[in-house]
């Protein structure tokens, strides 16, 4: 029995069989919870998309996802379209990552720590903000003349508590009168909150305006009052001027590469991975020129000593707002502890809401 094949045939089971054919190159999806252009949290995540791009890496986005059940769909359609790494840049898509990554076991998922819902083929990250949040606190404590330091704080979640803590602990290291006021938005973008937030507590006598959300809205807010400001996400200066003091950096272009890498070699280790100072997923905005040499230079001494593991500033004795000791003397807190944290520190006025 003869079989004849054409030679058409025959060069498109060449091609089915080639290792072209058999392992595409690899593309990034990317969910976003906000637009590109809120200035803060998701303009961030958008530079690492185009650092990926330009290393070669063909990607999508979607912005303005709310962190519910449409995020999975919005993760099925990126799949369908072939791209199976799937970047969900939102605390809240945990649970509905989970569920998708699970029902797509050769796709892989980088969403934010900490893990509440995990998977093997998802690896959340973060970075120790923190540590940022520690320095800008030396800043505000120094530059406010009224000893009353606001926060504008977006959810109730451990890494925001843990950075309104470790702000006010940079704060008290050298002004232990100042105190801090938190108010909370509930949200990661509302810019009408945010900056009402802001004014709200220039008003009630803060004349230095921090925060944790993913837009400029609160820094603009504290500087239209007269206030100073201290930014979150990215160097905001550009938005506020030199009354901008300074504020904490994503830098996220070098760990999405190292992310992306990890598939394509695969290395890919599911659980959390947090970056920080020494590594640089973590960083400073820039000083003011406002804020005093002596500030910038001991700024400059604790973020060396923090990236250097040589200074803790989480060592006890420790003490909540309630004034009971939360880390005693002689002990010290550990990312896990971080990562449950639902107290605030001595020296902060506010509650943490219970949702």
């Amino acid at each position: 029995m003869r079989v004849e094949i054409s030679v058409a045939a025959l060069l498109s089971l060449v091609a089915f069989l080639s290792p072209a054919h058999a392992e595409e190159p690899l593309k990034a999806g990317f969910i976003y919870v906000g637009p590109r252009a809120d200035a803060g949290w998701t303009a961030r995540h958008d530079e690492a998309r185009r650092c990926l791009e330009a290393a070669g890496i063909k990607t999508t986005f979607v912005e303005s996802v709310p962190e519910g059940p449409d995020a999975a769909r919005i993760e099925q359609d990126l799949l369908g379209q072939g791209y199976k790494a799937i970047f969900a840049t939102a605390f809240g898509y945990q649970p509905f990552t989970q569920k998708v990554a699970k029902q797509n076991p050769d796709a892989h998922f980088f969403g934010i720590a900490p893990t509440i819902a995990p998977a093997a083929n998802i690896q959340n990250v973060y970075g120790k903000l923190w540590d940022g949040r520690y320095l800008n606190g030396i800043v505000a404590g120094r530059m406010t003349k009224t000893n009353k330091i606001g926060f504008v704080a977006a959810q109730p979640i451990p890494p925001v508590v843990a950075g309104i803590n470790a702000f006010t602990l940079g704060v008290h290291s050298v002004n232990p009168k100042a105190t801090v006021s938190v108010v909370w938005t509930l949200s990661w973008f509302d810019p009408p909150a945010e900056k009402q937030a802001a004014v709200a507590l220039v008003e009630a006598g803060n004349d230095v305006i921090a925060q944790h959300q993913d837009t400029a809205s609160a820094l603009q807010g504290a500087i239209e009052k007269g206030a100073f400001a201290i930014g979150s996400e990215s160097d905001m200066s550009g938005i506020g001027g030199d009354k901008v003091l300074t504020g904490t950096v994503w830098n996220w272009c070098e760990l999405d590469k190292r992310l992306i890498k990890s598939v394509q070699d695969k290395t890919f280790k599911a659980g959390d991975y947090y970056g920080g100072l020494n590594d640089g997923v973590v960083g400073l905005a820039k000083i003011s020129p406002m804020v005093p040499a002596d500030v910038a230079k001991l700024v400059e001494e604790k973020r060396a000593a923090i990236a250097a593991g040589t200074f803790d500033y989480w060592k006890g004795p420790l003490k909540d707002n309630k004034g009971n000791v939360v880390v005693p003397d002689g002990k010290t807190l550990d990312l896990s502890d971080i990562q449950k944290m639902r107290w605030l520190s001595e020296g902060v006025s506010g509650a943490v809401p219970q949702k």
